[in-house]
């Protein structure tokens, strides 16, 4: 079979930027990366992950390019199939690369297909949108809101006699 997946990068600006590819189902993670950094115009020399996502694009499991953990436990795209991680009931993927500049992508099964004779896979099907020069800088609501930040109580450190605290404590 044939999975259909559509691949957003994660950006704010007003254009929406995707590529819709092909692959099979039986193709590792690391053909999929391949795929994705070859159709976003990536060399694929960075460090890439992919997540499994729930329903609100949730991170959760990482399944890493390259296995840097001391106790060589990482999950590795170039051992996982696409069907191991992907099926209807699982569609959707979070792929983040270069750990450095952050590329995120929320890739998405839509639809499985019958094998078609004579196309070659994976297949870049669809491209939407230019791919900007430097990854989008992520928001956090942290940056946006000064409610996350714990030290805004109007204390001043300095003054020690008003922190209503006994210095000698221990």
């Amino acid at each position: 079979m044939i999975y259909r997946f559509r691949v957003i990068l994660d950006n704010d600006t007003e254009e929406d930027i995707f590529r819709d590819l092909e692959i099979r189902e039986t193709d590792t993670l690391e053909d999929l990366h391949n795929i994705i950094t070859q159709s976003f115009g990536f060399d694929g020399s960075e460090m890439a992950s992919f997540y499994l996502s729930d329903d609100q694009w949730n991170q959760g499991e990482e399944i890493s390019l390259f296995d840097l953990t001391d106790d060589a436990s990482a999950r590795l795209m170039n051992e996982t199939t696409i069907n191991d991680v992907v099926h209807e009931m699982q569609p959707k993927l979070i792929y983040i690369y270069d750990f450095l500049s952050m590329w995120t992508f929320y890739v998405e099964l839509a639809e499985i297909v019958d094998e078609m004779e004579g196309n070659d896979y994976p297949n870049l099907m669809f491209v939407q949108g230019q791919v900007p020069d430097n990854a989008p800088e992520k928001q956090f609501e942290a940056d946006e809101d000064d409610y996350f930040n714990e030290f805004e109580d109007d204390l001043d450190l300095d003054d020690y006699e008003s922190l209503d605290f006994n210095e000698n404590w221990n």
